[in-house]
């Protein structure tokens, strides 16, 4: 029987490595019954400049990825699709609120409460105050549009490097359903269901999606009991209601929650001291082996992470004489518990493993957020000499969080802090497109933001001195102000009626910040000066052969004044980040995306990045316990190479079946994960293959597929955090080769 099992999996192998030489995310992402007689690419439609347009009239760089294709792919959270965007990256430490996504090498790292991210999520017209919101997993999702570069203007917060612009499905007038589930190697499961149809025909329509998920984990605790970690499970749903009471007006009604609890776990990596001070790592984390490819810990009490994630949001459109006004109102809710180790060895209970240099800590945190948001907005009738879109927003958002830190060495100590930030944002903006002919149009853009914080913070001590990553009792806290301007200046060019060039200025801006957490000190109670970018972008849309080829091209550089980030510090000999004005940054770079669709079966697209992104003068802080000298050095999490290619073909049989191939590598160069340039924190160029295979019938319309993930079994890290003599590895999903089935019903 295990020959048998073997044998199997070989010609699955090979069957899908077969399958790579075919491709298109056109073809596979359409719905199952709906498949284009034509073998030109399908228009994409993106909401970039906050109306519809084609992707490819638009002067911004955006990457659309659509979300049934997600799906297919075993790729369900914003982590997992970044493989897809060359121009993008993604962060993960510990729990949620520690992730950070990189657009063009720029990103904020920090878990104050008191700093917004540099990247924007916006879900349905709704902006994500905290990035740790944005962890969200994809449920009943139509596409995602990445837009790459400062876009403050029209999308204002927390947008100075890029948007992530998530759109979920609409519900249709006919009454239709779906289950699909999948069922990975590692026992990965995945079941998602819904509903979509008329309530009240030509006024009412509905739509209501529930999923569950889980997945045991690809990492052994091989402590006794332990089991897998790395892994989750997640449950949610997501209502929606769109009314049309008369033909001027839409009311779109949308609630969704996301509960998920997650065991990340990091896992020994690499031993960086010498012999004699690597002795008790290596003893504390026995019989473990520290290796790049290690997928195991020995822990007593694993990491433990709760998120819920919550929302209503109402979108009403007026159709005013050819104007159209927008009312976007939106509450959230985000709470979240950590149950985290500091420590590498991570045993409280193992005391012949516990050293001065290696104590037992547990980390306990609760983060309570809220957010009330307001937005209006109001476009003017398109096609008109002088096209724009004015408006309104405002945010508030309040946060209460709590944070213990356990330590045994010798003794018992323990820290804990409350503290808590209130922000309002209020901004005005506008963008308009003055039509000077049917080949030249400038585009002039404003937005005037105020930004109002404040903070609280109270620690409390078990000891009057400093032990390790605990600092004694302190109480402050502290307010500011600021306003902000950031916009668009450009102008775009028809060449042809397949060429559109355009070249535009922008400048970003993002609020000022407290470096608001566990361990604040006095200097931390200063506000961090806001963060301010300009940026340049050529940009080249191109279409050939009756759209059977399109190929867009951009060319940008961007500075960074005020950069916000994290810089190493001590505290009672352990080490510790501090979020600073770091100083100048830049990025500059070229991107390109081509789809090629020689026939209706067969699609082939790729997309490129090169992007150099750099310190170009840092600010070393006062009593600093790193070195400052990083002047030239790259920034963190920025691969100069990133590409990502996918080909599908589609073979119609003659009973009516699709047979469906398809295949995808992604590549990226080698990364620095550290700020500092630690040679022990780098992760070397990879590429990872995938592949599946599918059959289908879009006339009962069911699908089934085998999905083949890291077909060349490569291992990487997605994070390599160093530590005084030791280095620990994140370890994706994909960290190695694994097989699964996936199935859809529609009704």
């Amino acid at each position: 029987m295990k020959n048998k099992t073997k044998k199997i999996g070989v010609l699955a192998t090979g069957a899908l490595l077969v399958s790579s030489a075919w491709a298109t995310p056109a073809e596979d992402a359409a719905p199952i019954a709906d498949r284009s007689e034509t073998a030109s690419i399908p228009t994409v439609t993106v909401s970039a400049t906050r109306r519809s347009a084609s992707l490819q009239s638009v002067p911004v760089a955006v990457s659309v990825i659509d979300g049934e294709q997600l799906a297919q792919s075993n790729r369900n959270s914003i982590d997992t699709i970044i493989q897809e965007v060359p121009s993008a990256t993604f962060r993960q430490q510990g729990g949620n609120k520690d992730s950070t996504i990189f657009v063009r090498g720029i990103g904020t790292i920090s878990t104050s409460p008191g700093v917004e991210p540099t990247v924007s999520t916006v879900v349905d017209g709704v902006v994500f105050a905290r990035p740790g919101q944005a962890t969200l997993d994809l449920l009943d999702i139509d596409r995602i549009e990445i837009l790459r570069g400062p876009q403050g203007t029209l999308f204002g917060k927390n947008a100075s490097s890029g948007v992530l612009n998530v759109i979920g499905r609409k519900p249709g007038e006919q009454a239709s359903g779906y289950v699909d589930a999948s069922w990975y190697e590692g026992n990965e499961k995945r079941v998602r269901a819904g509903v979509s149809g008329a309530i009240q025909p030509g006024v009412v329509r509905g739509s209501f999606t529930a999923l569950y998920a889980d997945y045991d984990g690809n990492v052994d605790n091989i402590h006794a009991g332990g089991g897998k970690v790395n892994g989750y499970d997640r449950k949610g749903a997501r209502a929606r209601v769109d009314i049309t009471p008369n033909k001027d007006v839409d009311i779109v009604l949308i609630a969704d929650y996301l509960r998920s609890n997650a065991s990340p776990t990091f896992t020994p990596y690499k031993l960086t001291g010498t012999a004699a001070t690597s002795a008790p790592f290596v003893a504390g984390i026995a019989p473990v082996v520290a290796s790049a490819e290690n997928r195991q810990v020995f822990t007593d009490i694993p990491s433990d992470i709760r998120d819920t994630n919550r929302g209503l949001s109402a979108q009403v459109d007026w159709r005013l004489g050819g104007h159209t006004l927008t009312s976007i109102t939106a509450v959230r809710d985000w709470d979240n518990a950590q149950y985290t180790s500091t420590s590498a060895i991570g045993n409280a209970a193992e005391a012949s493993r516990i050293t001065a240099a290696y104590p037992a800590t547990r980390d306990i945190g609760t983060v309570d957020f809220r957010q009330v948001s307001q937005e209006l907005r109001l476009a003017s009738p398109k096609d008109q000499f002088v096209d724009y879109v004015v408006g309104a927003y405002y945010l508030h958002g309040k946060d209460r969080e709590t944070y213990q830190r356990l330590v045994t060495t010798n003794v018992f100590n323990a820290g804990r802090a409350d503290y808590g930030v209130k922000n309002d944002s209020y901004s005005l903006f506008g963008e308009s497109t003055i039509n000077f002919a049917a080949d030249w149009r400038a585009i002039v853009g404003a937005r005037a933001t105020r930004d109002e914080l404040s903070y609280d913070h109270v620690r409390t001590s078990t000891s009057t001195a400093a032990f390790p990553g605990v600092q004694p009792g302190v109480q402050n806290s502290g307010s500011t102000s600021e306003d902000g301007y950031s916009g668009r200046l450009g102008l775009q060019h028809d060449v042809s009626n397949n060429v559109n060039t355009y070249a535009t200025y922008s400048r970003g801006y993002k609020g000022p910040a407290y470096n608001v957490f566990f361990n604040m000190l006095a200097r931390d109670t200063l506000a961090l000066k806001p963060e301010t970018s300009d940026s340049f972008e050529l940009g080249l849309k191109t279409s050939a052969l009756d759209r059977r080829l399109t190929a867009n091209l951009a060319v940008f550089h961007t500075r960074y004044d005020n950069y916000q980030a994290n810089f190493f510090d001590t505290v009672g000999g352990t080490v510790i980040t501090r979020l600073i004005n770091a100083g100048k940054v830049s990025t500059r770079g070229v991107e390109l995306d081509v789809t090629a669709r020689p026939t209706r079966a067969f699609t082939l697209s790729g997309a490129l990045a090169y992007t150099d992104a750099r310190i170009d003068s840092f600010n070393c802080p006062p009593a600093a316990t790193a070195s400052c000298n990083l002047n030239g050095q790259p920034l963190p999490f920025s691969p100069k190479w990133k590409a990502f290619t996918r080909a599908n073909y589609a073979l119609a049989l003659q009973n009516g079946l699709f047979a469906h191939f398809s295949a995808d590598y992604a590549y990226q160069s080698k990364t620095q994960f550290d700020l500092f340039q630690s040679p022990d924190a780098i992760q070397g160029a990879y590429g990872i293959v995938n592949a599946s295979i599918a059959l289908s019938s879009p006339v009962a319309g069911w699908r089934i597929a085998l999905v083949g993930k890291n077909l060349a079994n490569k291992s990487y890290a997605t994070n390599l955090v160093t530590s005084t003599g030791y280095v620990t590895r994140a370890v994706p999903r994909d960290d190695e080769r694994y097989f699964g089935l996936t199935a859809r019903k529609e009704f």
